[in-house]
């Protein structure tokens, strides 16, 4: 379980703290908490989301239980760093959607005291490492993963099944679009797909 670091110094350093795991477990229910108590203790707090991501709204990280926070949809990671640069706090949705400079501009920040907060599938539909996602957990002090449960067999969920036939690496989606599956259920899912081609 994360508990938030509550140590502050004139000196202290900032930090990253990763919050991944698949679809559906959670990653910006939990992302938008760590932010509003940040708000609730006064801080100054930024929120970025990579503008292609239109699910629920242009400006506002939503969660999968419609929670939600402002945001600012930026197109690359480097807006982070001009944007972000005057908050204590950042926060980053969906961080896989970003080019590999979401890792450098993470850091910068960090470096220079902050506290940065970032969410994001740690694999992609095919069970593969997502983007800047190792990189950014590589670097973090501190990683959260989440699961979701299993659609097939209520167990753990690992990967983010699609269960349509597009091959683009990024297709925006929900529940009509993809479903949680724990390991052996996205192997059965798999040869399933393999049989219908």
């Amino acid at each position: 379980m994360f508990l938030e670091n509550t140590f502050k110094s004139a000196n202290q350093s900032g930090w990253i703290e990763v919050i991944t795991g698949s679809m559906f477990s959670g990653k910006t229910e939990e992302l938008i908490r760590r932010l509003r108590r940040a708000q609730i203790a006064k801080q100054k707090v930024a929120i970025f989301k990579p503008k292609l991501d239109t699910r629920y709204s242009e400006k506002e990280i939503v969660s999968h239980d419609a929670n939600y926070i402002e945001s600012v949809p930026v197109e690359k990671a480097s807006e982070i760093l001009d944007k972000g640069i005057e908050s204590d706090v950042i926060g980053i949705d969906e961080a896989q959607f970003f080019d590999m400079d979401i890792v450098e501009v993470c850091n910068e920040l960090a470096n220079r005291g902050k506290r940065v907060i970032v969410a994001g599938l740690d694999m992609d539909y095919l069970g593969k490492p997502f983007g800047p996602m190792p990189y950014l957990m590589a670097i973090a002090e501190y990683v959260t993963k989440v699961h979701a449960i299993c659609m097939r067999c209520g167990n753990l969920a690992h990967y983010s099944h699609r269960k349509s036939t597009s091959d683009s690496l990024i297709e925006l989606g929900e529940k009509d679009k993809y479903e949680p599956l724990c390991r052996s259920c996205y192997l059965e899912a798999l040869k399933e797909q393999n049989k219908d081609e």
